[in-house]
């Protein structure tokens, strides 16, 4: 899934470099929606070609899409029971994780998750609870600080189980999914706008509000889901920042530790 941002750049770079050895007839390229972004004083963006300033509906907006999109029909045709569905901005994440395939499998669940604990109440990271009896998933932004630092006797996070956007699910729960409608988070974002007087304004602070949907919020259409705890030298290499923590530099250190200690583990 790409966005219009993105779209071009992502289909030539793959193309220049022939896919990476993969077959390319089973790359299949797909869009996710926008929605508009709105100022803090309610109204709605003009981008500088005078259009209304829409931004990517968040990864939860990729059920609609595959639906839209076909995507999910051609699934079908092709034969193809489970679906991972990952963040790209993870470089250690298992685009096929055989055990948790296992798990959910052998668990008889729709829905299987990989995770791994909280290193600290800062991290950006969304934490697992239950609500009325249904796995849920709290984006980083929503905890309230007194929760993401209760810790239980032994000096563990109480809320301390992290998803880190490592997702399978059966094309059943897929099909599912694609015909609900997903609730909107809100986020506060710096965005380029155009003001009343035809100026293009670069603001230095967060200046409008995006909507976005979560891929998280499907769990709670099931009774259960399968978690499969990780470890996070081995599942885990954010990049979030362009410098510091969870940024390329970092990320690529625990990309080559892990493969430094696995030299000789084979897939």
């Amino acid at each position: 899934m790409t966005s219009n941002e993105n779209n071009e750049d992502t289909i030539s770079f793959l193309e220049e470099h022939n896919f990476f050895g993969y077959p390319k007839e089973y790359v299949v390229f797909f869009k996710q929606g926008e929605l508009p972004l709105i100022s803090k004083e309610g109204k709605i963006l003009l981008d500088k070609n005078k259009t209304i300033k829409e931004a990517s509906n968040g990864n939860g907006g990729i059920f609609n899409s595959m639906l839209k999109n076909e995507i999910i029909l051609d699934m079908e045709k092709r034969g193809i029971e489970w679906i991972f569905i990952g963040s790209i901005d993870n470089i250690l994440l298992k685009n096929v994780d055989i055990q948790l395939i296992g798990l959910t499998a052998s668990k008889q669940k729709e829905i299987g998750t990989r995770t791994v604990l909280k290193k600290n109440p800062e991290e950006k990271v969304g934490i697992f609870c239950k609500q009325n009896n249904k796995v849920k998933v709290i984006e980083y932004t929503e905890i309230p600080d007194d929760i993401s630092r209760v810790v239980n006797e032994d000096g563990d996070f109480v809320f301390g189980e992290s998803h880190i956007m490592c997702n399978l699910f059966s094309i059943n729960a897929l099909k599912k999914c694609s015909t609900k409608e997903m609730e909107y988070h809100v986020a506060i974002k710096k965005a380029d706008y155009l003001d009343k007087d035809g100026n293009l304004v670069k603001p230095e602070k967060p200046n409008a509000y995006k909507f976005e949907q979560f891929i998280f919020d499907s769990f709670k259409l099931f009774d259960d889901i399968a978690i499969l705890r990780g470890n996070r030298e081995e599942d885990f290499a954010p990049v979030k920042n362009k410098e510091g923590e969870d940024s390329p530099y970092t990320a690529k250190m625990l990309y080559e530790n892990y493969w430094k200690n696995n030299k000789n583990m084979i897939y």
